[in-house]
């Protein structure tokens, strides 16, 4: 599902609109800004993508103010405890381990991992199928973790500082398959000027891998994620997360 990224930490404080809180809070919501199409840095600097459009229609919802930060995927949650910002919203899968030190939301969207290679080289995603291959995944993410769980004892694992660095090593040659998102690689794959590149196999369903991505927050906000909770039923409810939605993707990926 990343090492640091050029810019260390970014603050792009945006309105959301609405009505701010009547204490002035100010929601600081962190992202990280290198896994598009989900949460990008735009050509004037700027964090976008669906991640952060549906940050911005929580926040109207709800009548805050909102503040966004851009930090690296390796210390986000480390940054969410320290208290550098209030909620995350940058598509983190639900985990057992994280569970432990962060408190998740509702799903907001869902998707699987998938591998993306040459589609007429690999056919077969099974780790004996694939033994001698080089796979790539970001770092900090499931897909990492379960290609070294799985796949190491067979395969040569290459960890990149984060998922747009694993599709480059892909186009570059110096890797043979990476697994990450499918959601994310149909962005890469349209870009991506290699016809040869394409999904290998199914989906990949496994407890090590989940499906489903979460807001989260600090086990001691348990109310801020009551709020988001409903928010989000409302938002879903109004038609504005199937405006977001339609943005970015041509099918609902709620």
């Amino acid at each position: 599902m990343r090492d640091l990224l050029a810019t260390a930490c970014l603050l792009l404080p945006l309105l959301a609109g609405g009505s701010v809180a009547a204490d002035d809070k100010i929601l600081r919501i962190g992202t990280e800004g290198a896994y598009p199409p989900f949460n990008f840095l735009d050509e004037k600097g700027q964090l976008s993508g669906f991640d952060v459009d549906i940050a911005k229609a929580l926040c109207k919802e709800m009548a805050v103010e909102c503040e966004f930060v851009a930090v690296p995927w390796v210390t986000i949650i480390d940054d969410l405890e320290s208290g550098k910002f209030d909620l995350m919203v940058a598509s983190m899968a639900y985990t057992e381990e994280r569970a432990q030190r962060i408190a998740f939301s509702d799903p907001y969207y869902r998707s699987h991992a998938v591998f993306v290679g040459d589609a007429k080289t690999f056919l077969d995603i099974r780790p004996e199928a694939l033994a001698g291959a080089r796979i790539a995944a970001g770092a900090g993410t499931m897909q990492a973790d379960y290609l070294q769980k799985i796949y190491a004892a067979k395969n040569t694992i290459v960890i990149t500082k984060d998922q747009p660095e694993a599709q480059a090593e892909l186009q570059e040659g110096k890797v043979d398959l990476i697994l990450a998102d499918a959601i994310e690689l149909m962005s890469f794959l349209d870009s991506s000027q290699e016809a040869r590149f394409d999904f290998i196999g199914d989906p990949v369903t496994n407890d090590l891998l989940q499906s489903t991505s979460h807001i989260t927050a600090r086990k001691s906000d348990a109310a801020l994620l009551e709020n988001i909770n409903a928010a989000l039923k409302r938002i879903r409810l109004n038609g504005v997360y199937d405006k977001v939605n339609d943005t970015y993707f041509p099918f609902s990926i709620f």
